[in-house]
């Protein structure tokens, strides 16, 4: 990095060279054969958690339901907050 004191500005910027994260190409296959497989095990986790979420979403609505049946109060009305 080259600076210029009278303007205080960089004039010339060389990046450094870029560093290997893996030693050999076969620790990198399997650096990527398992990263790939932790991706996989997430889409997994998650397609399963959306098939369940209308299941849940149901039942949240059925006991908010059942407990709005219970209550003796009517609900507040949003101009009831003022």
């Amino acid at each position: 990095m080259t600076i210029d004191p009278e303007l205080e500005a960089v004039i010339a910027h060389e990046a450094p060279p870029p560093t290997r994260a893996a030693k050999d190409l076969g620790a990198a296959f399997d650096t990527l054969r398992s990263k790939s497989a932790e991706r996989e095990e997430r889409f997994r986790q998650q397609m399963q958690a959306e098939a369940q979420k209308g299941k849940l979403l149901d039942r949240k609505f059925q006991e908010g339901l059942k407990k709005a049946k219970d209550s003796p109060d009517p609900p507040r009305r949003p101009f009831d907050y003022d």
